[in-house]
């Protein structure tokens, strides 16, 4: 039997569903069996193992998994040596400091001498330290929000996404600490060959997360516009540009970034562009 990658992921939650879901983009097939704490995928030499989130900066650390895919905000607090490889862009969320809705809050300086409920301490400490604020720090496990309201806090440190839990607990968000998302994290001294079957999965990693971050564009165009809308589109090398059986006229094919598609569009609108066709990428091998 080959040498096999071990990589670690939540063993349940939105991350653990995300984790897997970009495994099979890759084209990895994992047996996903129930209550499974470990399985195989059966076209790829990669061991899944399912653990608790906070338990694995530590197991890649110690070399029980080779690589991981965590949060940003997990690798930060646990303070481990790991090489983060590649931001995976899911799971966004970001770590911010709330207080009650009812608090005139005037800047950081509200935070000198006021206790604190946090899950992520180091951090907090950290964020703390570099603005020069003495607080009293109360490390808890989950439920962060309800802190305040039974008098144990008088902020919180917690992670947020759609703020949603904190309006909920009579909370606002005041002052962010860290943005983090999904990213791959790996073992320092993983051995050669597991190196060699890690740069095949990063290589297929970054075909998805490329072509899920651009768009295939195809439209036609007037001869004498072609050199505008060059400009405008000039694709991954340039566009391809082929004649229509339409006299004077022709057609273009090229690739554009998600976070620009609408500005380029209203661009080629203006340079006389027709029929434009936008089709998702489904690989994108650079």
């Amino acid at each position: 039997m080959g040498e096999k990658l071990k990589i670690a992921v939540q063993k349940s939650g939105r991350l653990k569903e995300d984790s897997l879901k970009i495994l099979k983009e890759c084209g990895i097939s994992i047996d996903n069996g129930k209550d499974q704490l470990k399985a195989s995928a059966f076209n790829f030499p990669l061991e899944v193992l399912y653990l608790r989130n906070s338990d694995i900066p530590q197991y890649i650390e110690d070399g029980v998994a080779d690589i991981a895919i965590i949060g940003e905000n997990v690798v930060i607090e646990k303070q481990k040596e790991l090489d983060v490889l590649q931001k995976l862009g899911f799971s966004k969320c970001r770590l911010a400091m709330a207080v009650p809705k009812d608090v005139e809050y005037t800047g950081l300086e509200y935070f000198n001498g006021k206790r604190l409920a946090t899950s992520y301490p180091n951090s907090l400490r950290q964020f703390l330290s570099a603005n020069n604020l003495d607080c009293d720090i109360h490390e808890i496990s989950g439920s962060v929000e309800i802190a305040p309201n039974i008098g144990l806090a008088d902020g919180i440190c917690d992670l947020v996404s759609s703020g949603s839990t904190l309006f909920k607990n009579g909370l606002t968000e005041v002052e962010e600490i860290l943005v983090s998302e999904a990213c791959l994290v790996a073992n320092k001294n993983i051995n050669d060959l597991k190196s060699a079957i890690l740069d095949r999965l990063l290589f297929r990693m970054k075909s998805v997360l490329a072509a899920k971050n651009n768009k295939y564009i195809l439209l036609n165009a007037p001869n004498d516009k072609i050199d505008d809308i060059i400009k405008v589109l000039p694709g991954m090398n340039s566009p391809t540009i082929m004649p229509l059986a339409k006299e004077g006229w022709s057609s273009l094919h090229s690739v554009i970034t998600e976070n620009d598609f609408w500005g380029v569009i209203d661009q080629l609108k203006l340079n006389g562009a027709e029929g434009i066709l936008i089709i998702p990428i489904q690989k994108m091998v650079l």
